[in-house]
């Protein structure tokens, strides 16, 4: 069953409508709308509050040699967990660090315990000025407090399926060279600093990584190419499968690597419209990323992890 994503508990129970899970997230606010919290400690886009997880999970990861996919499923775990609970209300230092340990455990390359604690705490050493805040303590209990949290907020559902699968299925039916594949696994990398994994399939996120690597080139450059590409993708997309000349009349590209991909897209059942909303999220994304600061994110977590008594 858990080799199989349609019986899943992740397409069952973890995927959502980006409305769905818009009021999710608008309710967990409401619950501390009686305190103000919501008000007095604002949070960044959620966009840059993800690419500050990222960012400091892949650090804390180098420092343990943890496998790529254990840091994704970290994050993946991160998200779902943040669906169930409101922000404000934990230490995410904390949880970054129980999401890569139990991660790991799920991935099976187990840290031990004291060694997450440990190198977190050089990784994460805290503020002492205006005021001390540790963010996280030396007491390896709070991390197995803290993974019981999540695996009760996760219902025990902590088997995740990645994209990666997908795109190596893939490859050489679509003739994609290394570099191709490279490009389309740093895209499925960097996917899971947005919402996608909440809302789409695996096999979707895979395909759209394909499309951009092979076709858009998510380079600074070509972010407004990409975006009016992938719209005119969109426009295509009821003619799709009757179009065995697309490629070239769309894309504009006499690769045969790109005539595969339309090939495959014309011929296959793949939700092409699905295909056109992950493009553009994570063009999104990369449009977004020129406003983050990783002191902005820090300080204000800090602000609130403190007001809240939680570097105890």
């Amino acid at each position: 069953m858990a080799a199989n994503y349609w019986v899943s508990t992740q397409r069952r129970h973890w995927q959502f409508s980006r409305e769905t899970l818009a009021d999710i997230r608008r309710k967990l606010e409401d619950e501390d709308q009686n305190q103000n919290f919501v008000e007095q400690y604002p949070l960044p886009d959620r966009r840059l509050l993800s690419i500050f997880f990222n960012q400091q999970l892949c650090k804390l990861g180098k420092r343990m040699t943890v496998r790529q996919q254990a840091l994704a499923t970290a994050q993946i775990y991160i998200r779902r967990f943040y669906s169930k609970v409101e922000i404000r209300r934990t230490n995410p230092y904390i949880v970054m660090a129980t999401a890569l340990y139990l991660a790991c455990k799920m991935e099976e390359c187990p840290q031990h315990i004291r060694v997450v604690t440990s190198e977190a705490r050089n990784m994460w050493p805290g503020l002492q000025s205006p005021s001390s805040i540790n963010f996280i303590v030396s007491d390896v209990s709070k991390l197995g407090e803290c993974e019981f949290y999540l695996i009760s907020e996760m219902n025990s559902q902590l088997i995740i399926h990645h994209p990666y699968r997908s795109l190596l299925e893939l490859q050489t039916s679509l003739s994609m060279a290394q570099d191709d594949v490279s490009l389309a696994w740093s895209i499925i990398n960097d996917h899971y600093q947005t919402d996608l994994p909440l809302l789409f399939p695996p096999h979707i996120i895979a395909v759209t990584a394909i499309f951009l690597a092979l076709v858009l080139k998510p380079t600074q450059a070509g972010l407004q190419a990409a975006a009016s590409t992938a719209a005119a993708l969109a426009g295509a997309s009821p003619a799709i499968r009757d179009a065995s000349g697309i490629g070239s009349a769309l894309l504009n590209s006499p690769q045969g690597k790109v005539q595969n991909l339309v090939k495959w897209l014309a011929e296959g059942e793949t939700d092409i419209n699905e295909i056109v909303d992950c493009s553009q999220e994570i063009i999104s994304l990369y449009e977004v990323w020129e406003q983050y600061g990783e002191k902005t994110c820090k300080d204000q977590i800090a602000r609130f992890v403190k007001a809240r008594g939680l570097d105890k």
